[in-house]
């Protein structure tokens, strides 16, 4: 009797080992597939034009330069001027950085509004804003460049912004107004009836409490921002331009020998900020879109 219950556990125990060891084994092709052409940009960046034109796109460079790397970020030809990628890339910084701010802002006290002083129609008001949420870019191309001609912000970093910031409100309301359900109304009453405001209930209380869902929101508005091509081509010229433009005139340049290496070290430039702000900060992402603010 003691020995088939020894066996069975041993069966069960080798069964559970095969399929943990089965399960890894599919994780670790999926990362493999995941990480390969990050493998070969990263590679291929390190290389020389020689290198590249002789061995295979796989291989690892015999001999490392970081030359493609510094003309990609100082001496890289943009159309016309060959200045590189670090002016574009302030200009980026310029868009990014106050557009997901002021949108972040907004949307939590659009949520704050929306969860804690109700009011006629509310609803309709966030069906509305949740609407935006799904409006394609293109169809807001011709409507947000009218109304930035208007305001005489055509073709300016601070257009840029006020469109990041307008699109974005629907999102940015969307995750604050559904983290604020969660906390107990009771806590604004309290905060009420001591005596506290509007602005002082949302700076001591709320704020405090939507830690989680403000890291949510920024890398959300952050990766949207610094990735966006469409509306960056489509209301920036000269001076104003972000990253991503400057990184397609480089790639899709059709004057002299194509430089893959060039190409590969200005697309990793691109996507570093990105790339850095996931791995640093993805678990706080995830984190913060499955967890609560007050139990209760």
């Amino acid at each position: 009797m003691t020995e088939s219950r020894f066996s069975a556990a041993g069966a069960a125990g080798t069964r559970m080992t095969f399929g943990r060891w089965l399960l890894f084994a599919v994780l670790g092709l999926f990362v493999l597939v995941y990480l390969l052409p990050l493998y070969v940009m990263v590679g291929t960046s390190l290389k020389d034009l020689e290198e590249i034109r002789a061995g295979s796109m796989l291989s690892w460079p015999e001999t490392l330069t970081l030359a493609p790397w510094i003309k990609a970020w100082g001496s890289a030809c943009v159309g016309i001027q060959c200045e590189g990628l670090k002016g574009y890339f302030w200009i980026s910084v310029q868009i990014t950085v106050p557009a997901v701010a002021i949108s972040t802002l907004l949307g939590a006290v659009n949520g704050y509004v929306l969860t804690k002083w109700r009011f006629r129609f509310d609803n309709i008001i966030f069906a509305l804003m949740l609407f935006g949420c799904f409006i394609p870019f293109q169809v807001v191309l011709l409507p947000m460049a009218r109304l930035l001609g208007m305001l005489g912000l055509s073709g300016t970093i601070s257009g840029l912004v006020l469109v990041h910031i307008v699109y974005g409100i629907g999102f940015t309301t969307l995750f604050f107004r559904n983290f604020y359900i969660g906390v107990p109304n009771e806590l604004v009453k309290a905060a009420t009836i001591d005596g506290a405001g509007f602005l002082t209930i949302f700076i001591r209380i709320m704020l405090p409490l939507s830690i989680p869902i403000i890291v949510v929101t920024v890398i959300w508005q952050f990766t949207q921002i610094w990735n966006d091509f469409l509306f960056g081509v489509s209301f920036s010229a000269g001076g104003a331009q972000p990253i991503t433009v400057a990184l397609n005139n480089i790639v899709n340049s059709s004057t002299g020998v194509k430089e893959y290496n060039l190409d590969m070290a200005s697309a990793i430039i691109a996507g570093l900020p990105t790339l850095i702000v996931y791995v640093f900060a993805g678990r706080y992402f995830v984190r913060g879109l499955t967890s609560g603010s007050v139990k209760g």
